[in-house]
């Protein structure tokens, strides 16, 4: 019996499409923005697979470079200039009282 038969095939084809809904469900309930920002770029990583496995890798290639890579890229940049400069705190610099 062949182990990359059509029905392994079948069952990979079926958990990427549920990791694409669960990580697109992560993406938007996300409560983090950076953490948000991850699984968007995650959700394009698996949607670039998906894409291979539908025979179009010109497809795969254009989400992973701008889906993934450029929009991660960005997100993540705005997030950073959203959070502001961040002050190290020092040992003996409590503001609690």
């Amino acid at each position: 019996m062949d182990p990359s038969g059509p029905l392994s095939l079948a069952v990979l084809d079926g958990l990427v499409a549920l990791a694409l809904v669960g990580v697109a469900w992560g993406a938007l309930a996300a409560e983090d923005l950076f953490k948000g920002v991850v699984l968007f770029i995650a959700l394009g990583l698996l949607m670039a697979l998906a894409w291979v496995r539908l025979s179009a890798p010109d497809l795969a290639l254009a989400e992973a470079g701008i889906g993934a890579g450029l929009a991660g890229a960005l997100l993540l940049a705005a997030l950073r200039r959203l959070s502001g400069p961040r002050r190290p705190q020092a040992d003996g610099d409590d503001d609690e009282a």
